[in-house]
């Protein structure tokens, strides 16, 4: 693996049976990245993460976390890996020193290097609190914070964060993003999934999955300028009767994407032809104007359309 590589993968496959919930996956991550991982449920994102953080041994494939294998053993990779989370981190009945305490006590790690790197990451999440505050006592968005700081408290080379901000406040995903970037300022490697499409813009790139496979991977710029070689149309309705009309556009075949957008609809030109004979019907009852695409764009036509337009 080259030097510069955290994450090495190469047609990974994880099947249960005959079930397969991971095929034929193939990425690398640099050291220092901020990777964003999206997918819908079931898309085969937390079987991938689990196979990295030495939780699961691969059917088929390759993989090297760190410079290590499954083959060196899992002990080796878990030792390299700090993995937070969504539904589960600290315990709400203890508190924050406590489940320190505990973490630490997992990693088996000496008790003045623990002391010396709790106090070190406590100051970098500004937590500001007695160690005595029960868990349960904390807002979303500290809770999340001090759950990074557990996940980093034996200093991995990188970092699995599982939509790390879900049901925070929005100032705490701005400052949650904030302690990510440091991270990787740092040269801490992150691999995070989100639902959050403005989060993940914020990643240096996007791999998306669906159904086990790997079905695209780039920068947000790159993928939105893939997925969307042509202009994307914003359509905001202009009459009471405008939504009566979409079922028969669709059908046109002037579209190979049209969905609702908040108040709004963007829509994709399949056939320039069939829309310029129906554009003035369309105009009779939206506002139309250009924009460019949103990860968000992207990450309906791929994930949960039909359409595998952006290239891997």
């Amino acid at each position: 693996m080259a030097d510069t590589s955290a994450v090495e993968v190469n047609g990974l496959w994880v099947k249960y049976g005959d079930f397969a919930a991971v095929r034929n996956v193939t990425f690398s991550v640099v050291r220092g990245e901020i990777f964003g991982f999206l997918g819908a449920n079931g898309a085969g994102k937390t079987t991938t993460i689990r196979v990295l953080c030495g939780l699961l041994t691969p059917t088929e494939g390759t993989v090297r976390v760190c410079d290590l294998s499954p083959q060196d053993g899992l002990l080796p990779i878990k030792r390299k890996v700090g993995y937070m989370s969504q539904k589960f981190t600290l315990y709400n009945d203890l508190s924050v020193g406590e489940n320190l305490d505990f973490t630490a006590s997992l990693h088996k790690l000496d008790p003045a290097v623990y002391r010396k790197q709790r106090d070190e990451l406590l100051r970098f999440i500004a937590f500001d609190r007695p160690l005595n505050t029960m868990v349960l006592d904390l807002p979303g968005g500290i809770k999340q914070q001090v759950s990074l700081a557990a996940s980093l408290l034996h200093n991995p080379e990188v970092i699995f964060l599982d939509e790390p901000t879900a049901g925070v406040t929005p100032a705490a995903r701005v400052r949650f993003w904030e302690l990510i970037r440091q991270l990787a300022g740092l040269g801490k490697t992150i691999f995070v999934t989100t639902h959050y499409m403005d989060e993940a813009e914020q990643c240096q790139r996007v791999a998306l999955m669906r159904d086990g496979e790997l079905i695209a991977i780039d920068t947000p710029a790159n993928l939105k300028k893939s997925t969307f070689p042509q202009p994307l149309l914003e359509l905001e309705p202009t009459t009471k009767t405008a939504t009566t009309k979409i079922a028969e556009w669709k059908s046109s075949g002037a579209f190979d994407l049209f969905e609702p957008y908040g108040i709004r609809y963007h829509a994709s030109v399949a056939d320039q032809k069939i829309w310029k004979a129906i554009e003035a019907d369309v105009e009779q009852h939206f506002h139309i104007k250009s924009i460019k695409p949103s990860l968000e764009d992207v990450f309906i036509r791929l994930v949960e359309g039909k359409s595998h337009g952006a290239s891997i």
